[in-house]
């Protein structure tokens, strides 16, 4: 998970966190988070007509037709989404009111393009509502949520629409369509039977008034810890950074900078990059749990957005949902379309991790309080959670001789960017051209052509540094996913992928140094982006990461793979002064120590997956209370001592900012168990750079989409179903 993979996740999502985003169908395919930081004007609007909004006008005269970053105005999103939604209505109102007999070619491909004008625009909106989410776009944001939801509930159930759906659906097999075209009519028609297009007008109002009434208070709930986490800092003086290395006290320094502070102070703030190496290197107990408890506390550091309340009425409204549609409860709704199929595969897994990671977890605390024993110190209450990851680094050094801080000169940003490319090109055949001369939405952020034979097959947008505003944590999004199936006469630009990774590195005033965890993510992020980048399919809603929840953290978790290995370290991991090479004995240490502390890694994301799966599994929640539930199953679980969850529920963006994660955050692991057997067949090819495995890989793993079940699509590329052996080995478990 390297720290919190919110891939998709606002606040992330995909690593660290996501938003519910409007696309054709939000509710539909994977949501995706389109960071980005515009300088936007907070005045008052006088030209939003389609002839003056940038959001409406013509791209064409913009680079592979990019947003015109430098003209958009917050006040230009509102107008344009209601343009965007009308125009979607017409294109859906020109399927039904086609004369002529429901087929393929008159139904399901015009509904793969159709909302062309929405999506343009939810795209640049969706940025906004990650990266530079200001009280302005806020305002804008809560107005247009349930505006949103109710257009999506009315483009399922526009009479006539589904019915001609339906009957191409019922003649697929008989219809001389190929393989993928068959596929895209079985997702559509599962797409809208999920969307209760099938339900009688009574019950479809009923689940229009539930998606929209979610639809504000997922969006309160993702603002309420966006506020948390851009109010909150511990400011401190020099003398309470001692144990910290030099890398973070420049981090705060400058976040101080940032915030106005007077020249003496230093300021950590909520974002991982900051409060994480905080835990792990101040020496003052006192300090760490002031910071500790802030952090787990996003969500419900203000009753007037205590977050508590907002995710217990979530938790009714998506059972209420569920039993619409004839399921006891939302876990069993969110399983069916996934390949764990019941919440009793997904238990099953997620049980026989836990009990073995409790073992190992206890073994850990052990070796730390023995630390602490032979230290001569005392610790009032034994280790807590605001010690553990503190004491785990002492226990590291002592044991394995490894200092991570000795790592880090190595890991520049710089470097490990080069060697992202490297693997790409030499796995995928991919190279990447900087793109200075054109304007993007931040400074800080930058853009690649992605080129495969000197032709260009993608742009990549690199965003790496946290800033005010932008939601925590790591993400891929897209700006534009890859499709072949555009209108007549269409500039074939407009199909390929602009993909966007987001990171929320901490910036210093000189070299950005990455920690193991960080360059990992990294890693983790573009892996998802060569999910979209590599996307060679038809048809949009099978294109890029628009595939079952289970599955889309398999590109990105097999990629991280390749940052591991010593012929990638040695080449690329290079002293950001000197530029000389990691030592060897250094790659040899870090990896004596890569499953250490992997109990408690594995505690603090399974209790989260575990949580997850108990509170949407529950039938009846007239009376339920999430404090209490949260202390109950914890201790019914036996959570270790001294461990928490990674994300509490008051700011489990995975799970109540979207649906998407909603009864998947076990995702994650079952991806784990795929991405370390998919890795074996590089290990048993003796190169990890094996031509004929990578193209398998690129064939079934990261350009098929949803063309094909991903259970087959892995069997494809194995030769035989998942073997969980190589997951449990990797996290020393076995």
């Amino acid at each position: 998970l390297a720290s919190m993979k919110i891939a998709l996740v606002n606040a992330m999502l995909l690593s660290f966190g996501r938003a519910l985003s409007f696309a054709r169908f939000p509710s539909f395919a994977r949501s995706r988070l389109l960071a980005a930081s515009l300088s936007f004007s907070a005045t008052a609007a006088t030209d939003t007509t389609c002839t003056m909004n940038p959001l409406l006008s013509s791209w064409a005269d913009q680079p592979y037709q990019l947003p015109p970053f430098k003209d958009i105005k917050v006040e230009h999103f509102q107008p344009a989404l209601e343009e965007g939604m009308k125009a979607h209505i017409e294109d859906l109102e020109a399927i039904i009111n086609n004369a002529e007999d429901p087929t393929f070619d008159n139904v399901i491909a015009p509904f793969d393009r159709a909302g062309s004008v929405i999506e343009k625009v939810s795209g640049v909106y969706d940025n906004m509502c990650s990266s530079l989410n200001t009280d302005e776009l806020q305002e804008i944001q809560t107005a247009m949520s349930p505006i949103l939801s109710r257009h999506n509930s009315k483009a399922t159930t526009l009479p006539g629409l589904f019915e001609k759906i339906d009957k191409v659906y019922q003649k697929r097999m008989e219809s001389g369509l190929d393989s993928e075209q068959i596929r895209l009519v079985e997702r559509i028609h599962m797409d809208f039977t999920r969307q209760g297009a099938h339900f009688d007008a009574e019950a479809q109002k009923k689940y229009a008034d539930i998606e929209a009434e979610l639809s504000s208070l997922t969006t309160k709930f993702q603002q309420n810890v966006l506020k948390d986490e851009t109010d909150y800092e511990l400011v401190l003086k020099l003398d309470d950074l001692k144990g910290c290395p030099d890398s973070l006290i420049q981090a705060a320094k400058q976040a101080a900078k940032e915030r106005g502070k007077a020249e003496d102070e230093y300021v950590i703030t909520l974002s991982r990059s900051l409060v994480e190496p905080f835990l792990v290197s101040c020496d003052d107990r006192a300090l760490r749990k002031v910071a500790f408890e802030a952090w787990t506390s996003r969500g419900q550091m203000d009753r007037d957005r205590d977050n508590v309340g907002i995710a217990q009425d979530i938790l009714k409204l998506r059972q209420r949902q569920a039993q619409l549609h004839g399921y006891k409860t939302f876990a069993e709704y969110q399983c069916v379309d996934r390949m764990a199929k019941t919440p009793e595969n997904v238990l099953k897994l997620l049980e026989d991790v836990w009990e073995r990671a409790k073992v190992s977890a206890d073994k850990e605390r052990e070796a730390l309080e023995e630390y602490v024993k032979e230290s001569g110190s005392e610790l009032e209450g034994g280790i807590q959670a605001w010690d553990w990851r503190y004491y785990a680094e002492k226990v590291r050094k002592a044991k394995y001789d490894f200092d991570e801080n000795l790592l880090k000169p190595y890991l520049s940003l710089d470097s490990v960017r080069k060697a992202m490319f490297s693997v790409s090109e030499r796995l995928f055949g991919l190279t990447y051209v900087l793109r200075e001369d054109i304007q993007l939405y931040h400074p800080d952020v930058e853009l690649f052509e992605v080129r495969k034979n000197n032709k260009v097959v993608a742009l990549f947008v690199h965003d790496n540094f946290s800033r005010q505003f932008k939601s925590s944590g790591a993400w891929m999004s897209e700006y534009r996913s890859q499709t072949k199936n555009l209108p007549t006469g269409t500039d074939r630009v407009v199909g390929i992928p602009i993909v966007s990774n987001n990171n929320n590195l901490a910036k210093g005033s000189g070299e950005t140094l990455l920690s193991y965890d960080d360059a990992t993510t990294l890693f983790h992020e573009y892996g998802h982006g060569h999910h979209g980048m590599l996307s060679d399919v038809h048809f949009s809603r099978l294109a890029s990461t628009n595939v079952l929840t289970d599955f889309v953290e398999l590109p990105s978790q097999l990629m991280e793979h390749w940052f591991s290995e010593p012929e990638v370290l040695r080449e690329f991991a290079r002293h950001f002064e000197t530029g000389e090479s990691v030592p060897d004995e250094l790659l040899d240490k870090l990896k004596a120590a890569e499953k250490f502390n992997q109990g408690f890694d594995t505690i603090e994301y399974t209790a989260c997956a575990l949580l997850d799966m108990a509170m949407h599994q529950i039938e009846d929640l007239s009376d339920f209370d999430l404090v209490e539930f949260e202390k109950k199953e914890l201790d019914r679980l036996g959570m270790p001592q001294g461990i928490v969850m990674r994300h509490r529920p008051p700011h489990f963006l995975h799970m109540f900012a979207t649906n998407y994660y909603a009864a998947g955050y076990y995702v994650y692991l079952w991806a784990e168990v795929l991405d370390a057997d998919a890795f074996q067949a590089f290990k048993e090819a003796g190169d990890i750079f094996d031509p004929e495995v990578a193209g398998k890989a690129k064939q079934f793993i990261y350009s098929a989409g949803n063309t094909q079940p991903p259970d087959e699509l892995f069997r494809q590329f194995r030769g035989r179903n998942p073997d969980i052996s190589f997951m449990l080995q990797k996290k020393g478990l076995a």
